[in-house]
């Protein structure tokens, strides 16, 4: 058996077992791929997949305990990687990052600036999407460090840390009724236009839930994954937004708008720093994380990728 066996099983399952793109993907023949997989079932002595003709259905239950192993070779294959990069070039190569639109154009510039000061050899490369799509960059090591507020504790594949606690503000041009009210409640906002997050971003699930807890259907304008567009409709009167504190940090609401603090509404959300289950961190990774914040220190760190710490550790 070899790598090449275990990464065209590996890749097959990612690809809904369509051997075709399999193939495309890496870059080889789909009969070589599908030879190679039969070679190894055949050297296991087991059946990996179950077969319809010569396509393939589905994984069977040897199979499920074949690419757990597999997930792990080739996790520490990377790993294996990495050393070799980490003692080769102490201070040099390139960070990774996964994160959301919100993260990347409002928190993390200053660590970032503050890594290139402490490493001038490293580069940083910013991967953005969903919070789903920066778990999935972190699982299939695009980046080796993540960044969001949502679903990265879903994958049981992840260590996550939490980083920073923040709350939602509104935003709402300084001649709005509800910007002279002293206390703005979940029905005030419900009578208004909103304009917020789109649903799996920022926070939004909070938004959503705090609406629902008091039976209220909040009258959703507009949706969006940039902060920077949420405040651009709410000056054009479209409605009352809904963003994260961190959106407020540098360029504040220019005087046209008034933000008020909404934690006491929709509660307190926290992003997080997640890392792929057992990856080997480069030194420059684990600096990086000590600029995220101060309690993610390289102790913590390890402590929580080998399961020993947890959240109210940290």
């Amino acid at each position: 058996m070899n790598l090449h066996q275990f990464r065209f099983v590996q890749e097959a399952v990612r690809r809904n077992l369509n051997l075709t793109e399999t193939a495309r993907v890496l870059h080889t023949s789909q009969p070589g791929v599908s030879k190679a997989i039969i070679e190894l079932e055949e050297e296991l002595g087991v059946e990996i997949f179950a077969r319809h003709g010569k396509r393939l259905k589905r994984v069977t239950e040897p199979g499920q305990h074949v690419l757990k192993s597999i997930e792990l070779i080739m996790r520490e294959v990377g790993n294996l990687r990495r050393i070799g990069e980490q003692f080769s070039a102490q201070d040099n190569g390139t960070l990774s990052i996964a994160t959301t639109h919100t993260q990347a154009r409002y928190f993390l510039p200053q660590p970032v600036a503050r890594l290139r000061e402490a490493f001038p050899k490293v580069n940083v490369s910013l991967h953005q999407g969903s919070p789903d799509q920066v778990a999935r960059m972190l699982i299939d090591e695009v980046a080796e460090i993540g960044i969001a507020t949502e679903s990265l504790t879903h994958f049981s594949e992840l260590i996550t840390l939490p980083c920073y606690q923040w709350q939602h503000m509104l935003v709402m041009p300084v001649d709005h009724p509800l910007a002279k009210k002293d206390n703005i409640t979940l029905e005030d906002l419900a009578l208004e236009p909103l304009i917020t997050y789109h649903p799996s971003f920022t926070g939004r699930t909070r938004i959503d839930q705090a609406f629902a807890a008091k039976h209220l259907e909040p009258r959703i304008a507009l949706e969006a994954i940039d902060s920077d567009v949420i405040k651009t409709y709410v000056r054009l009167g479209l409605g009352v937004g809904i963003v994260a504190e961190v959106a407020l940090k540098d360029d504040g609401t220019n005087g046209d708008l008034v933000a008020i603090p909404a934690g006491r509404l929709f509660g307190m959300n926290i992003a997080r720093v997640a890392f792929k289950r057992s990856a080997y961190l480069r030194n420059f990774v684990y600096k990086f994380a000590e600029f995220l914040s101060d309690k993610l220190d390289r102790q913590r760190i390890t402590l929580a990728m080998a399961g020993h710490l947890h959240d109210d550790e940290v």
